[in-house]
């Protein structure tokens, strides 16, 4: 299956002036895959699973001399490991903390040799050793997006036509039906990639269901590996209800009446760390950064997918493909939610991802926008609208208050232009969200 981070990745093969690369995203997101695909483009690639090659933790526990620690893994995994010639893959990292420390000295002593170091709870190392700044790259791997789902059924034609449809010449209603009920499939199958595999081979929901619980089950595996055992009752019972408060203004009280913020904030941290869940932060939208007059203790919350989070919540998704138009409607919370994954599948692969939201309280009126973005360094509202409401008030409050010359609006309605308001249809979250347009156009050619 094709993904977009392949092209930052080969892009960092070819950069005279690389560095070693620590790949990060949650659990199940395909880091291993596209790691592997990209060792296809070497003579030799050596992968050290720490997980698996238990042993190989122990070379890197010696002392970090990068002519040793090369020396050893050869005559560990039996193959020859050659700068300018071999991919070094160091997955699960974190299971070997110092491994990450190694990565200053490859650089420094061997900046010859491509290295990648990834894992699945990479960011509780990172916090325990640190990183030597300056002297490794970051790239953020996300589930599929919509546009990646849309290549694993083989709709490559349709995918290219939504990145170059324009609001003079939209799409005929059949073609727009068309892309909405493949949007519903979307919505119900996720961006899981053993998921989107399953149902493009298979076309079974009960195998694509197993597979959503499988990983539902290995995050709530993995919580022991970074929560206290103290902490354990508190962080299974957040993320359980994650789900249910999708497209709220987070209070603990959401949570549990029974415990205090100060017990379960760490613990919510925790799974932020983990990838599985993401902040929205309130904004004043008043300008760029959007970070620069945000209100850190008022936050939304995402979870990682939105199959997995209707899963979780007991939903049939059987519906999405009986009459998706319906569940559009009915389903507004997780649209929401939708067109925020997008924004984080989209964003800028170097770099943290953040959301945010607008929210204006006062006694006499109350607007709430879903997002505020950056396009072309002018902040822009964007609204999500799960069914056929029109309704634009909050979008027109943000508009009259701040200077942003238009406000976005996602819907099940066409392409339109009306009163500084253009519409998208919600499958085209593409056309706002992505941040490198070559990057886009590389995953189709290709």
């Amino acid at each position: 299956m094709k993904r977009m981070i392949f092209y930052y990745l080969k892009a960092w093969i070819q950069d005279p002036h690389r560095k070693p690369l620590i790949l990060r995203g949650a659990r199940q997101v395909g880091k291993t895959h596209s790691i592997r695909e990209l060792g296809k483009l070497f003579e030799d690639f050596v992968e050290i699973n720490f997980e698996e090659l238990t042993e190989a933790g122990a070379i890197f526990e010696k002392d970090l001399n990068v002519d040793r620690i090369i020396r050893d893994l050869n005559i560990l995994t039996g193959k020859k490991i050659i700068p300018g010639k071999t991919l070094l893959f160091l997955d699960e990292a974190q299971e070997v903390p110092r491994s990450l420390i190694a990565l200053r000295y490859f650089y420094e002593k061997m900046p010859d040799l491509h290295v990648i170091a990834a894992g699945s709870l990479l960011d509780f190392a990172i916090e325990q050793v640190g990183v030597p700044v300056g002297r490794v790259q970051f790239l953020y791997q996300h589930p599929m997006s919509f546009i990646e789902f849309l290549l694993a059924k083989g709709e490559k034609i349709l995918a290219n036509e939504i990145l170059n449809i324009s609001f003079d010449n939209p799409f005929d209603e059949v073609i727009h039906n068309k892309a909405l009920t493949l949007l519903g499939e979307y919505i119900a199958i996720g961006g899981m990639p053993q998921a989107v595999k399953s149902w493009v081979t298979s076309n079974d929901i009960s195998t694509c269901a197993t597979v959503h619980e499988i990983i539902t089950s290995a995050y709530i595996q993995d919580f022991q590996k970074y929560a206290k055992k103290f902490q354990l009752k508190y962080i299974e019972l957040i993320f359980n209800r994650i789900p249910h408060v999708i497209g709220k203004t987070i209070k603990y009280t959401y949570f549990s009446n029974e415990y205090r913020k100060r017990e379960l904030e760490p613990c919510l941290d925790s799974l932020i760390k983990a990838n599985v869940t993401h902040k929205v932060i309130q904004t004043s939208g008043n300008g760029i950064p959007l970070g620069a007059e945000s209100n850190l203790e008022k936050f939304k919350l995402i979870f990682l997918d939105i199959a997995l989070a209707q899963h979780m919540l007991g939903l049939d998704i059987k519906k999405w493909f009986l009459d998706p138009t319906i569940e559009f409607i009915n389903k507004g919370n997780l649209i929401e939610s939708f067109i925020g994954q997008e924004m984080l599948a989209y964003h800028d692969p170097y770099r943290l991802p953040r959301l945010y939201y607008w929210q204006q309280e006062s006694r006499v009126s109350q607007a709430e926008i879903d997002y505020v973005i950056a396009i072309d360094n002018k902040v822009i509202p964007i609204e999500v609208k799960s069914g056929e409401g029109r309704s634009l008030k909050s979008l027109r409050t943000f508009l009259n208050s701040h200077s942003s010359s238009y406000g976005i609006r996602f819907s099940v309605h066409n392409y339109s232009i009306f009163d500084s308001i253009h519409s998208y249809p919600l499958y085209a979250a593409v056309s706002v969200c992505c941040q490198d347009k070559v990057a886009l156009m590389n995953l189709l050619d290709n």
